[in-house]
């Protein structure tokens, strides 16, 4: 027997084997509809160690040795407007129609930590997501929703301790222990300072709330991944491929060594941490950009950080499709960039998976629009045959060279990154804000010149298209929400409310406490989303945005610009 074929018997007897007989896979035999039958792998003869197999590091090929073979990705659609209760009506229409799990957006006001009749949240209650300011909206939100058996992925950063604390209490009032919640907090403050721009603390004092909820989850929440380290909002403000990978995986570098230094050991909580990355049109560019940077975390992980538990070094990841890539003309032509750059989270093997509507450029997208992007995801999964064989692509000259030069010239983003102080004193700086605004403008500048077609923009265009019709917001649900959230305080126990609070922010000045159990306790006995956050401004102070800098090797130095 050749050393291939060795090598190949090895991997049935000691890895695929074990795995479906834990886990059957969905069908007996999988075939073309010629009745030609598919291995579950395809692999070059020899195999290089960069490639490996399946469900092995560096993982490569997928983190699972069946794949979707085994079971398909999670089916998610991001949804989340007006009101709990509206939103509610949404997310139980989407479970009807087949959705697995359910990802929430929140308002802005919410994301920020403002409560609806704060003045700075005027305009905006209940717009791009869905308003939450108390445990009863919470409550109103997973109304008829079993939260230990739907997995729940919230897209909050800045208040992510209190929307999580909130979940908790909901779940609590439900009957479900918390130790059975399933699901994602998103958490991911670094990408907020370079991408993404809803942060309200300092860097220091939003590190260390997340890494609050990464050490409480990590001891309390064992199925709930307690931050989702998110590049897809670094490529949405324009970053090329390369440096999504890049800077998504040193900012998960420095969350890791947070969590480190509070003395967690790495394999207790880095098999929890999961990762979020955007798909793109270049379909053979994005299936390599995920298959590099499963690959490269393996290493980091290994290498860096001395893991040991081979779940520490795999990188799970949700994709979204490119919001930024959807256009307002032409709306159905986004039917087909969507399709494009679903199949790509798919060949790159994504966990999870959410598909943009056709109209979203536009505004919220409609229920029609919602149902579309996930029947795209159902045809994909039951009748596109591309989920019968794990990493299809994998061996393809094409792709492994691609694979190995994103690779490459991330880690050379990260050393420089390493070169700079680290992922905070780099992030600090401006040094990932500066190269995302750069990349950005040469993307814009490309389409500008017609160098980069996007059609029905500027080729193809038409003069006499028609205006779908939009998804709106009703105004008067503001004015719902401020009077709800008023009629809630007037209401709560105000003794029990004060102490609450008053616990709150001594814990917030002990360096060395978790808030979380604090913060806990505050949302039960009343506190609003807004009110702890100001808890936590009055204590920290707000985010003032650096002055533009050089950063090199050794410490930063002002620029001259």
């Amino acid at each position: 027997m050749s050393d291939a074929a060795s090598d190949a018997a090895r991997w049935r007897q000691e890895t695929y084997e074990p795995a479906i007989a834990r886990h059957p896979e969905r069908r007996a035999a999988f075939e073309t509809s010629s009745g030609i039958e598919l291995d579950p792998v395809y692999a070059p003869d020899p195999v290089p160690p960069s490639l490996g197999w399946p469900g092995e590091p560096p993982f490569t090929r997928g983190v699972q040795p069946t794949m979707y073979r085994g079971r398909l990705w999670t089916m998610r659609q991001y949804a989340g407007f007006a009101t709990a209760a509206a939103s509610n009506e949404r997310y139980r229409a989407l479970l009807a129609q087949g959705t697995t799990g359910l990802s929430v957006a929140f308002d802005l006001p919410t994301q920020i930590g403002y409560d609806p009749d704060h003045p700075l949240a005027a305009g905006e209650v209940g717009r791009v997501g869905v308003s939450i300011a108390t445990l009863e909206d919470m409550e109103t939100l997973f109304a008829g929703i079993p939260l230990d058996r739907v997995s729940v992925s919230m897209t909050i950063n800045s208040t992510a301790i209190v929307l999580l604390a909130l979940l908790v209490a909901v779940a609590k009032r439900q009957g479900v222990d918390p130790t059975r919640l399933r699901g994602t907090v998103q958490n991911d403050l670094f990408k907020e300072f370079v991408a993404r721009g809803t942060q309200r603390l300092p860097v220091r004092p939003s590190l260390r709330l997340v890494t609050d909820v990464i050490e409480h989850a990590t001891r309390h929440l064992p199925k709930f991944n307690p931050v989702s380290i998110s590049g897809y909002h670094i490529r949405e403000a324009g970053s090329t491929a390369v440096e999504e990978v890049a800077f998504t995986l040193a900012h998960g570098i420095g969350y890791v060594e947070e969590a480190m230094s509070r003395g967690l050991a790495v394999d207790d909580f880095a098999p929890r941490l999961s990762f979020f990355f955007n798909a793109h049109n270049h379909l053979f560019e994005e299936v390599a950009k995920f298959r590099a940077a499963r690959r490269l975390w393996a290493s980091i992980m290994a290498e860096r950080f001395g893991a040991k538990d081979p779940s520490s070094l795999m990188l799970r990841f949700h994709t979204q499709t490119g919001g930024s890539t959807l256009q307002a003309r032409q709306v159905d032509v986004n039917v087909v960039r969507v399709t494009v750059q679903a199949l790509a989270a798919v060949l790159g093997g994504t966990q999870s998976l959410h598909t943009n509507g056709r109209d979203e450029a536009l505004a919220l997208p409609s229920e029609e629009s919602a149902v579309l992007a996930l029947r795209t995801q159902q045809v994909l999964g039951y009748e596109s045959g591309v989920t019968d064989v794990v990493d299809p692509l994998g061996g393809s000259p094409y792709v492994e060279q691609l694979t190995d030069e994103i690779e490459a010239r991330a880690r050379a983003w990260i050393a420089r990154i390493d070169d700079a102080g680290g992922t905070i004193a780099a992030v600090e700086a401006g040094l990932p804000q500066r190269a995302i605004e750069t990349s950005a403008y040469e993307a814009q500048r490309r389409i500008e010149s017609g160098d980069d077609v996007v059609v029905g923009v500027n080729k193809f265009a038409s003069d006499d298209e028609a205006s779908p019709e939009l998804f709106r917001i009703d105004p008067a649900l503001e004015t719902e929400a401020c009077e709800r959230v008023q009629a809630w305080r007037a209401r709560r126990d105000a003794t029990a409310w004060r102490e609450a609070l008053a616990s709150l922010a001594t814990v917030a000045a002990d360096e060395g406490a978790n808030v979380f159990p604090a913060v806990l306790v505050a949302v039960e006995a009343g506190a609003t989303v807004g009110e702890v956050l100001q808890v936590f401004e009055d204590r920290y102070g707000t985010f003032l945005a650096p002055r533009p800098v050089e950063v090199g090797t050794g410490s930063p130095k002002r620029s001259t610009i």
